[in-house]
């Protein structure tokens, strides 16, 4: 770059790395979106088996906890995925090349990903709501919530892809981060049925506070544990970009 001309804004780096991100998937997006959808689709239905006698609350756990499976934890697979590939392959070695900051990057990557990944969130609430005979009560909050739940795991998943040595070893990380996440906490199964101490460390998990948040603008009532929910939500993805911005090398094969 000449000397008298100044990078871009971060505003700028990040939609026109959001648009690259997003025109990566032209030709496959619609498979992204099915196969992220059936998973919890069928784990709907199989549990819905089993805790149709268990009352509305487990129920709506069900619900609630697979949205978050859909919409987090999907996303930090996508994620790691993508940054493993792109490090093995040199890619990140031509975003170095480029006028643009690492967190721009990281940012846009987050951004298509979740974008991406709101048809399967939609459709499993929607199809879940009625499997499971839940009604919705959707409130205007959830606009907020939504990107406060997609975005910190996301930022794990970046983390993983850009520190693992090989897309294997990212693939087996993320699968333990993602079943210890999960079953940590009131996510899927509601509290009274856990042990204490699964509840008490669940409070390390965000899934939980995500998992909180979606029941709360989802199914309703929105009390004032929202504002914890997103202020610890929000906490994790500050941390985890933080991170993955100090440890990502540009040139780090």
């Amino acid at each position: 770059m000449p000397a008298d001309l100044k990078p871009p804004s971060l505003p700028a780096q990040i939609v026109d790395l959001l648009l690259i991100e997003l025109t990566n998937w032209r030709w496959s997006w619609r498979h992204m979106i099915v196969v992220s959808t059936l998973a919890p689709l069928l784990s709907i239905v199989a549990l819905g088996i089993f805790a149709r006698d268990s009352g509305p609350v487990a129920l709506s756990y069900i619900l609630t906890g697979n949205a978050v499976l859909a919409l987090m934890f999907g996303n930090l697979d996508r994620v790691q995925s993508h940054f493993s590939f792109m490090r093995s392959v040199g890619s990140l070695d031509y975003f170095a090349t480029l006028p643009v900051s690492k967190y721009a990057l990281i940012l846009a990557a987050v951004l298509a990903f979740s974008l991406l990944s709101l048809p399967s969130v939609a459709v499993t609430v929607l199809f879940g709501s009625l499997v499971l005979e839940v009604p919705l009560q959707l409130s205007p909050l959830v606009v907020v919530v939504v990107p406060f739940c997609a975005i910190p795991l996301a930022g794990i998943g970046a983390l993983i892809g850009t520190n693992t040595r090989t897309p294997a070893e990212a693939d087996s990380l993320s699968l333990v981060v993602t079943m210890v996440l999960a079953g940590l906490g009131p996510v899927i199964i509601p509290p009274e049925r856990l042990p204490e101490v699964m509840v008490t460390l669940g409070r390390l998990s965000p899934a939980t506070y995500a998992a909180s948040a979606l029941r709360q603008t989802l199914l309703g009532p929105v009390t004032g544990w929202l504002v914890v929910d997103l202020a610890a939500l929000a906490a994790l993805a500050a941390l985890t970009f933080w991170l993955v911005g100090r440890k990502m090398d540009w040139r780090q094969r």
